[in-house]
């Protein structure tokens, strides 16, 4: 089994389900109603010019969070994922 990392982490291309949540419960409803669920997969697109924030993919559509953002989400990297 693959050890648990930090969603802000990863590198675009790569590919991970969503393991846990974080944060205060403000922020983790905000993740909730963004489709940010405990298993849900999430693909990390690109990163901007300057780094922040990061666009991702999950449950079709795209999201941009801010690194600190990301950092309270645990994700699994999925077999065969780049990197």
């Amino acid at each position: 089994m693959s050890e648990s990392t930090q969603l802000h982490l990863l590198k675009p291309g790569q590919k991970a389900t969503i393991t846990r949540i974080n944060g205060e419960s403000a922020l983790r409803r905000r993740f909730v109603e963004m489709g940010i669920v405990k298993g849900e997969t999430i693909l990390i697109e690109r990163n901007a010019p300057m780094g922040d924030p990061v666009e991702y993919f999950i449950k079709g559509y795209h999201l941009a969070l801010r690194k600190e953002e990301a950092a309270q989400i645990e994700v699994t990297l999925q077999r065969g994922a780049n990197g």
